[in-house]
């Protein structure tokens, strides 16, 4: 008698570190000189600190535990909740720091992003967000950097308020809200998509109650290679959408001509948490739906990078010396989608997959 068919992994998943124990991380990043950096953001573990390095296979609190030890959610030199880390073109860690653990309201002082000079080890620059551009809902989810404008892109993914892009002038750092509310940066009604991971639909299950929809908007975000358009996803939806770069950062522009720029990028096959590019001009995106990475090529076409059950919500991505890198955190088994049992097992995992290509270099 045959065996029954199974589900058949496809591409190269390599492993370059398993967290056996501890928070579970969301974002990466790897420098251009393949150091590697992680951040675990407050949402009920026991996180020691928010942001590390991997160094010799140990995860060490990074720059130090003085930056990870806040005093308070407006602390505004330390990091009170770390959702993403980025590494620029120009060699330099950007700390994106959410001020809001367990995503409570947010208050001045938290809501930041902080650059770590990587020859140094030592914080160079904090950007604090003003009320009015990191809202009380706010959560700052992910970001972007084009340094031929002096321009950081981030994502208001708030499951709370309003959604938005946050741009910042890296030069003044002044920061101002485009697409504020409009559709594209909004989760999809429950009506128009139903989300499913593992053979379940995706919802927020209170231990007492019915589930509820998961409304997390605006998440991933990436830059095309030329610097032309910002990419950019609500964590619920399988479509997703571009913006002119230039249009978000000309603020003598009025909100109706920056939406005039947005373009359907269609469906995607799958709904993404991140998002990132290459230098060759190809788009990734995680697809927490189906265990996967897929890929866009320059001609439109949709690819699967690579597909593999070990990939169990693919999260962040990051691209450097020839590779993709990508964590995959369980963050669907947490409790709060599970009936309020936590479902997750060690270990959370960092993979990489080989591209033969680089990061973007805009600069």
């Amino acid at each position: 008698m045959s065996e029954q068919p199974t589900d058949q992994a496809a591409g190269t998943l390599e492993t370059v570190h398993t967290f056996d124990d501890g928070p579970m991380p969301t974002g990466v990043s790897v420098s251009r000189t393949g150091r590697v950096f992680v951040n675990f953001p407050k949402w009920g573990d026991d996180v020691r600190f928010t942001v590390a390095e991997i160094r010799d296979g140990e995860v060490v609190p990074y720059p130090d535990i003085d930056w990870n030890s806040p005093r308070d959610d407006a602390d505004l030199e330390a990091f009170v909740s770390v959702q993403s880390i980025v590494v620029d073109p120009a060699d330099r860690l950007w700390i994106l720091d959410t001020g809001s653990p367990m995503f409570q309201p947010t208050q001045h002082g938290g809501p930041k992003l902080v650059c770590v000079d990587l020859a140094t080890n030592q914080v160079v620059r904090t950007i604090v967000f003003d009320q009015d551009v990191a809202l009380p809902t706010t959560y700052l989810n992910d970001v972007r950097f084009d340094l031929r404008r002096n321009a950081a892109f981030i994502t208001d993914s708030s499951d709370q308020g309003p959604n938005a892009l946050i741009v910042v002038d890296l030069h003044t750092g002044e920061a101002w809200r485009r697409l504020h509310e409009h559709p594209t940066t909004k989760a999809v009604q429950p009506a128009d998509m139903l989300p499913m991971v593992e053979g379940k639909p995706f919802f927020e299950r209170p231990k007492d109650g019915p589930p509820e929809p998961v409304k997390m908007g605006a998440d991933g975000i990436a830059i095309a290679a030329d610097g032309s358009r910002v990419y950019y996803c609500p964590l619920i939806s399988r479509r997703w959408h571009s913006v002119s770069a230039e249009a978000l950062f000309d603020r003598g522009l009025s909100d109706a001509d920056v939406s005039a720029t947005v373009v359907d990028e269609g469906d995607k096959g799958g709904a993404s948490d991140g998002l990132e590019t290459d230098d060759q001009g190809r788009l990734y995106m995680t697809d927490w739906e189906h265990n996967a990475v897929l890929r866009r090529l320059p001609d439109g076409t949709v690819e699967t990078l690579v597909h593999d059950p070990r990939l169990l919500w693919p999260d962040t991505m990051s691209v450097a010396d020839g590779y993709l890198y990508v964590t995959s955190n369980q963050l669907h088994r947490q409790a709060k989608y599970q009936n309020d049992e936590d479902r997750r097992q060690y270990p959370y995992s960092l993979f990489r997959v080989p591209i033969d290509a680089g990061p973007i270099n805009l600069r």
